[in-house]
């Protein structure tokens, strides 16, 4: 098992660093799985960004970090799973999507949550990937 907290993700709270990870990595049947815990609109400096379309940009940039780091892209994603809190944020999202990962097709959920860890987080992001060991 391998640990992902890359630097060009946003860093993890301190009080979470023994609790915590960004991402694990595991090796089974020949291939590399990465489970990406769920990703917020936190910037590298710790600041969140003030709306739903620049909190996904940034969930969306943390996860491409994420996968990099695994020496993975969006390509290499199975499954994808959106926890939103407004229904009405629905529409930015499809189009965040197609925007920053036209042609992947991964498996998604998508969740309208009540409300996420922090009050003003408006969406997370999570994924699971594989690719072949080597």
């Amino acid at each position: 098992m391998k640990i992902h907290n890359p630097s060009d993700a946003w860093p993890i709270p301190a009080q979470f660093q023994q609790i915590y990870s960004h991402a694990v990595e595991t090796e089974i049947r020949n291939v590399r799985q990465l489970h990406v815990s769920g990703q917020v609109g936190v910037r590298l400096d710790g600041t969140i960004a003030p709306d739903f379309a620049a909190q996904c940009d940034q969930a969306i940039d943390n996860v491409e970090a994420i996968l990099r780091s695994a020496r993975m892209t969006m390509s290499d994603v199975l499954k994808v799973t959106y926890y939103v809190v407004r229904r009405d944020d629905l529409p930015l999202l499809n189009e965040k999507r197609l925007e920053r990962w036209p042609g992947i097709r991964p498996a998604v959920t998508t969740l309208l949550v009540a409300g996420l860890v922090r009050p003003e987080f408006q969406i997370e992001i999570d994924v699971l990937a594989q690719t072949p060991l080597g």
